[in-house]
C-alpha cells in the first residue's frame, strides 16, 4: 500500500476515525487498533513477509528480557550477540547473499576460476533495513541499561510496525517513541490539522517535484551516452530533488499521518541542500539513520576519544556501512567512499563541527560566501548521487566522464525536453518557498496557509494525473 495511492486514501480516514471513536476510550484500545492497522498495511505487500515481521518482533522482546534476567556481563552478551546474528543473519539472506555470491564468483574469475554461485530467487521483504533497526537500536539500549525492558507485548509490538514509519522510517528509537504508546492519546484538533497539511505537502514534495523530476532524470541517465554535457548536469541536478522530494516526501506523510493519532515521529528532513558544508549536509539528511550510526556503530568504535587516526577510520567505516545499508551494489558502497572522503578535509582541519547555527543571509561578503558554500555542497552531493542513482559502476563512470569531456552546453531536445524550462521555474520555486519556510514546522502553516494549501492541492491535480511513479525510492532499501 504506497501512501500516493486511492488504497492509502481509503485506509486512512477509516483507521483515523475506527481509533478515536472505538479505540479512544483507552490506550489499550488505540495500541491493538493501530496493530492491526499495520498488520494489514504490511499485509498488502505480501502478507507471507508479515510473518518475518511477527518473528523478528517476538525476537527482540524475548531477548530484552532475557537480557535483564541476566545477573553477568557475559550472560547478557549472550543473547544481545544472539539476538542481534539472527537480525543481521535474516537481513544479509534477503538482501545481501546475492551480492556476495556474485561478488566472490566474479573475484575468483579474475584468477581464472570459474564458478556459478547458487543465488537466491527471493524478493526483499520491504521495510526489512528500518524495522531490523529499530529492533537492533532497542535491544542495544537494553544490553547498556539504558530503558527497562517492555513487558507489555502489544505496546512493544506497536512500536515496532507502526504503520506510518514501518516501510521507510523515520528510524525510532524505543526512548522516543514506546513512552508515548504507554499514554492515552487525547484528539488535539491542531495537531491533527498540522498533520494534514504536511502530509499534503509531503505529497507535493513526492508528486508534483519528485515524480516530475524521474521523468528528466530517467531518460537522461537511460541515454547518458548521447547526452551532452548540460544535459547530464541537468540529470544529476534532477535526480537530486528527485530523491529528495521522494524520500522527505515520505518522511512528511509518515510524520502528518502520526499526528493524526498524537503521536510524534522524529524529523528525519532538515532542509539539507541548505547545508554549507557536507558535514551539515549529514547532520540535516535522513537524520534518524545518522544519528542511529552514530549511537550504535561510531561511539561504539571509539568515537572521537582516541586520536585523528582513529576517528578517520571510524568515519570511513561509518560511510561505507551506510552506504552498504542503502543496497546490495557496489555503486552504494562508492557513494558512501565519496561522501567519507569530502568529509575528510573536515575532520584533519578540525571544521566539521563549524557549521551548526542557522543560516542568515545579509547584504554583506560574509553572506556571498555562504551562498557559495552552499552551492559547492550541493554540487559535491549532485555529483556522489550519480553513482547512487546509476545501475553500475561502469555507467557512473562513463557518466561523469562524459560530463567532463563532453564540453557541449548547448540546450538538448530529447523525448521529454519541451517542458524542461517549466521544471526548472518549478524547481526554483520550490526551492524558494523551503527557504522562506525553513524554521517553521510546517511549510503551509501560518496565516495564508489556507491559501497555500489550495495552491497544493491545486498543483497534485495538475501534475498527480500525469505520475507514474507510486513506488518510493527508499522501499528498495
Amino acid at each position: 500500500m504506497y501512501f500516493n495511492s486511492f488504497h492509502f486514501a481509503a485506509f486512512l480516514p477509516i483507521v483515523f476515525i475506527l481509533y478515536w471513536v472505538i479505540g479512544g476510550r483507552r490506550r489499550e484500545g488505540q495500541n491493538l487498533l493501530l496493530i492491526l492497522a499495520s498488520y494489514y498495511f504490511y499485509a498488502c505487500w505480501d502478507w507471507k513477509f508479515l510473518f518475518l515481521l511477527i518473528f523478528s518482533t517476538l525476537l527482540d522482546y524475548s531477548c530484552a528480557l532475557l537480557i535483564e534476567k541476566q545477573d553477568s556481563r557475559a550472560g547478557k552478551l549472550r543473547w544481545l550477540w544472539l539476538c542481534v546474528g539472527i537480525n543481521v543473519g535474516f537481513l544479509g539472506i534477503f538482501k545481501y547473499y546475492n551480492f556476495f555470491a556474485t561478488s566472490f564468483a566474479a573475484l575468483l574469475s579474475g584468477f581464472g576460476f570459474q564458478v556459478h554461485p547458487y543465488v537466491l530467487d527471493v524478493i526483499l521483504p520491504v521495510g526489512i533495513s528500518f524495522y531490523t533497526f529499530h529492533g537492533l537500536s532497542y535491544i542495544i539500549d537494553i544490553f547498556y541499561g539504558r530503558i527497562k525492558a517492555e513487558r507489555n507485548f502489544v505496546d512493544y509490538s506497536l512500536f515496532v510496525s507502526y504503520f506510518p514509519l514501518l516501510v521507510a522510517g523515520p528510524i525510532e528509537r524505543a526512548t522516543h517513541l514506546l513512552p508515548q504508546l504507554k499514554v492515552r492519546r487525547d484528539f488535539n484538533f491542531e495537531k491533527a490539522k498540522e498533520g494534514v497539511f504536511q502530509i499534503i505537502w509531503g505529497l507535493v514534495k513526492k508528486i508534483v517535484i519528485a515524480d516530475s523530476c524521474a521523468n528528466y532524470a530517467n531518460e537522461i541517465f537511460n541515454h547518458a551516452g548521447s547526452m551532452n554535457s548540460l544535459s547530464l548536469i541537468l540529470g544529476a541536478v534532477y535526480f537530486a530533488f528527485q530523491i529528495y522530494g521522494d524520500f522527505s516526501g515520505y518522511s512528511d506523510i509518515a510524520l502528518g499521518t502520526s499526528k493524526l493519532f498524537g503521536i510524534d515521529l522524529l524529523k528525519n528532513f532538515n532542509y539539507p541542500y541548505f547545508s554549507r558544508d557536507i558535514a551539515e549536509f549529514w547532520r540535516r539528511w535522513h537524520i534518524s539513520l545518522s544519528s542511529w550510526f552514530r549511537d550504535y556503530l561510531y561511539i561504539p568504535l571509539g568515537g572521537n576519544s582516541g586520536g585523528k587516526a582513529m576517528r578517520i577510520r571510524n568515519t570511513f567505516i561509518i560511510f561505507l556501512v551506510s552506504g552498504f545499508w542503502h543496497g546490495a551494489n557496489w555503486t552504494f558502497v562508492i557513494w558512501g567512499l565519496i561522501n567519507a572522503l569530502y568529509f575528510l578535509p573536515l575532520l584533519l582541519l578540525n571544521r566539521n563541527r563549524k557549521n551548526v547555527d542557522e543560516i542568515v543571509l545579509r547584504p554583506d561578503w560574509e553572506s556571498v560566501q555562504t551562498v557559495f558554500n552552499i552551492l559547492i555542497t550541493f554540487a559535491l552531493s549532485c555529483l556522489a548521487w550519480v553513482f547512487f542513482r546509476a545501475e553500475s559502476l561502469s555507467k557512473a563512470l562513463e557518466y561523469l566522464k562524459r560530463l567532463f569531456t563532453n564540453g557541449q552546453f548547448q540546450v538538448q531536445y530529447f523525448a521529454i525536453e519541451r517542458y524542461n524550462y517549466e521544471l526548472l521555474a518549478l524547481l526554483v520555486v520550490f526551492v524558494g518557498f523551503e527557504w522562506v519556510h525553513r524554521y517553521r514546522i510546517e511549510p503551509i502553516s501560518g496565516r495564508w496557509s489556507w491559501v497555500k494549501l489550495s495552491l497544493c492541492l491545486a498543483a497534485l491535480l495538475a501534475l498527480g494525473v500525469y505520475s507514474d511513479y507510486k513506488n518510493f525510492i527508499y522501499f528498495q532499501f
